[in-house]
This record gives C-alpha cells, structure tokens and sequence, in this order.
C-alpha cells in the first residue's frame, strides 16, 4: 500500500515557474512507476509525465515536453515535477499516482491517487 501526497501548487504569472512534490508512505514505493496527471474544469485526468522506479526512464505528454521534467529521490520517498515557462493553458489540479497497469497515459492504469494540488497560471 503506497498513500501519496502532492505539495508545491500555486499561482504563478505565465512564463514562471513552479516544483511539485509527490510525497509517498510505505516501503514499495520505490518499486513504482509514478506519473502526474491534470484536470482542469471537466471529469478527465490528462496524463502530464511518468517516470520508472529506476528514474532511469520517463515519458511527457506533447503539451509539456522541453518546459516539465520528471525526477525521483526513493531515499526521500519523493517524486518532483518542475515545470518551467508556464502558460496559462497549464492551469489545473495536478495529481500524482501509482501505475499498476502497463499503460502510463491510461489514468485507470493507476491506483493511490494523492488529493491533488491547484496550478494556476495567470496571463
């Protein structure tokens, strides 16, 4: 059982720059691949980035590549997401989760969802 955390969110002018953490409890979380997702006003989670429990390997949504970078510290139970060059589209509640599926842009792929933490990015 893994339960996640999510901190960092905020409001922040377009261009600037944010660090999400996603903060874990229990023992497997270093065996996990995580990924964060975002929802803005609407019932879907879109996929953001994954990162392997290695942290050797990571994957972006197209919308985020060159601006978001994924990181991992398993001795700190912690996985980053800083997010660099914010645009205004980017405003949304960001999660974090545990992949236990084989699809990581597949929100029902995942499970130990955090509560979400609000990005909001004025123009």
């Amino acid at each position: 059982q893994v339960q996640l955390v999510e901190s960092g969110g905020g409001l922040v002018q377009a261009g600037g720059s944010l660090k999400l953490s996603c903060a874990a409890s229990g023992r497997t979380f270093s065996t996990y691949t995580i990924g964060w997702f975002r929802q803005a006003p609407g019932p879907e989670r879109a996929f953001v980035a994954d990162i392997s429990w290695s942290g050797r390997s990571t994957d972006y949504a197209d919308s985020v590549k060159g601006r978001f970078t994924i990181s991992r510290d398993n001795a700190k139970n912690t996985v980053y997401l800083q997010m660099n060059s914010l645009k205004p589209e980017d405003t949304a509640v960001y999660y974090c989760a545990a992949l236990r599926g084989s699809n990581y842009w597949y929100p029902d792929d995942y499970d130990f969802w955090g509560q979400g933490t609000q990005v909001t990015v004025s123009s």
